[in-house]
């Protein structure tokens, strides 16, 4: 085997860049800060108002604003040099995360009323929103600035798989942090994870804007943006039959009520089945930096999906902690496949100059089908019960899977082998 074949087939391709490993331990900070905090809160959310729905309208005021400024947001990142940028949405999650710490400190809100204190929750987790409609693009494409073309597919497995790591830790943490330091410290952790991040961003260098069309008017510009995913089939195909089967099948939700009213774990329990899928999307993720899915795409997109689904509605009908643990975890291990094609879509077919518009209608598709599909299971947790939503859900998510899989046979024969050994031949 030549020198060439060996590199072309090396899984630590895009680890032997050291700015890319920088911005591996900035991501792993900023998405354990994150997943913590919205697992902390959610807990405190319920534990005062014990209302299935007010976890559903944690996830509506996150993602309001998320949406709403999601293509403008992706104008901006395509405009502006990235790591400035991301300064500037790190520092706000920072205020933001010591606006919560102060929220559950007892000595700062006892002469407030339980409601006063539940609406500013909502409010800072509305900013946080805001927020968000930054990051996500301006760390996609900051991302494709630290490594080759050719070595893209590699980096978006090892960034997913720092993304899982995180989201394994954080939850895990945060159950046990509440166990053991209550939710006021809990949230110190989070600020401090935040100012961490900050630390560790000062060590990349600011990189070029590629955007040729400097100072285009924004209308135009969201414009182009919106018809080019529009316009790309496999893009659009990926993106929406995620986005459908997470809206449908955000059982993890409703977690805070499994763990304390249904299968009766605690906070621990709680910080285990948070856990749990991402530990499995996370070993998904290490195995495919090592065995590319890139082949026949298509169908195992649409097989994984199947396959969450059908875990949800196992872990809905389940009354044991272990049956529920093992149904969550297999939930994570085929929700990192379908993680892996659709991130390795997005790189391979994504011009350098648009990163920043189709990150953020991929956010408005996907990244944000998260929250609404809380809101969506508080809803239907209210109105149905909580195991009867859940197993909606995830009934609908098959339902999609098989819709899509039989009106859309292109989809089904998607193979990107050729996209992926055009970029590897790219110097």
């Amino acid at each position: 085997m030549s020198a060439d074949q060996v590199k072309k087939k090396d899984p630590y391709a895009a680890l032997r860049y050291k700015e890319f490993n920088i911005f591996l331990l900035l991501r792993f900070a900023m998405v354990f800060a994150w997943s913590m905090q919205f697992i902390v809160i959610e807990w405190e959310v319920y534990s005062i108002t014990k209302d299935p729905l007010s976890l559903g309208i944690i996830g509506l005021m996150e993602v309001i604003p998320a949406v709403s400024m999601a293509l403008f947001a992706g104008h901006i990142v395509d405009q502006k040099e990235k790591k400035s940028l991301l300064v500037k949405c790190i520092l706000a999650f920072s205020v933001i995360s010591f606006g919560l710490f102060l929220l559950t400190w007892p000595a700062v809100i006892g002469g407030y009323d339980t409601q006063s204190t539940l609406y500013a929750i909502y409010f800072l987790v509305f900013l946080g929103g805001l927020v968000r409609a930054f990051l996500g693009p301006t760390i996609f494409s900051l991302l494709s600035l630290l490594v080759p073309k050719k070595v893209y597919p590699n980096a978006a497995t090892w960034s997913s798989s720092v993304w899982q790591i995180a989201s394994v830790v954080g939850p895990a943490v945060a159950g046990f942090s509440i166990n053991w330091i209550g939710v006021h410290w809990s949230m110190c952790l989070v600020f401090g994870c935040s100012l961490f991040a900050l630390i560790t961003l000062s060590q990349i260098e600011k990189k070029p804007i590629l955007n040729p069309k400097i100072g285009e008017p924004v209308m135009q510009s969201l414009s182009e943006g919106i018809k080019f995913v529009f316009n790309n089939k496999t893009v659009l195909g990926a993106i929406t039959l995620d986005m459908v089967a997470v809206l449908f099948g955000g059982a993890v939700a409703l977690l805070p009520i499994f763990a304390q009213d249904i299968l009766k774990v605690g906070p621990e329990g709680f910080g285990f089945l948070r856990a749990a899928p991402a530990v499995g999307a996370f070993i998904t993720m290490l195995i495919t930096a090592y065995v590319p899915l890139s082949k026949n795409a298509g169908i195992k997109l649409l097989s994984a999906i199947f396959a969450f689904g059908v875990c949800i509605i196992v872990f809905g009908l389940s009354t044991l902690f272990w049956v529920s643990l093992l149904a969550l975890f297999f939930s994570g291990v085929f929700d990192g496949i379908s993680v892996v094609i659709r991130q390795t879509i997005l790189q391979l077919k994504t011009p350098d100059h648009m990163r920043g518009r189709v990150s953020s209608v991929n956010s408005m598709f996907v990244g944000s089908s998260n929250e609404l599909g809380a809101f969506e299971s508080g809803l239907t947790a209210k109105l149905m019960g909580t195991v009867t939503a859940v197993v909606f859900g995830g009934s609908m998510t098959l339902f999609v899977v098989l819709t899509t899989g039989i009106v859309s046979p292109t989809f089904r024969k998607l193979d990107l082998t050729k996209d992926l050994e055009e970029h590897e031949n790219e110097v």
